[in-house]
């Protein structure tokens, strides 16, 4: 099994910056990619950032230019925000997907809000 913790979220005003955290644990072998999604209230999960196994990362148009994502040694990944928007204001969840088994596992999710 894979657990997933994410940390880090929080109110904050516009224009301010939060950095979100996922640790993973458990039975990991190989990763085949991580990344961090969102859910508005009455709105799909949609993907905000992803990272492979060799490092490439991708941004929603959204995220591009305000959010950064990266890995440490321990397969810990960050979500750098800044300039936040109230639109930005959502659940964050990271993902994982496995290398060999592309099995897929989410946190439990950290929510972010922006506002005055």
């Amino acid at each position: 099994q894979v657990q997933l913790v994410e940390s880090g979220g929080g109110l904050v005003q516009p224009g301010g910056s939060l950095r979100l955290s996922c640790a993973a644990s458990g039975s990991i072998f190989g990763i085949y990619s991580q990344a961090w999604y969102r859910q508005a209230p009455g709105n799909q999960r949609e993907v905000v950032a992803s990272i492979l196994s060799d490092g490439n990362t991708n941004y929603a148009d959204s995220a591009q230019g305000r959010f950064t994502i990266s890995r440490d040694n321990n397969n810990t990944i960050y979500l750098q925000m800044n300039s936040l928007k109230p639109e930005d204001t959502a659940v964050y969840y990271c993902h994982m997907i496995l290398r060999f088994s592309k099995t897929g596992y989410w946190g439990q999710g950290t929510q972010v809000t922006v506002s005055s």
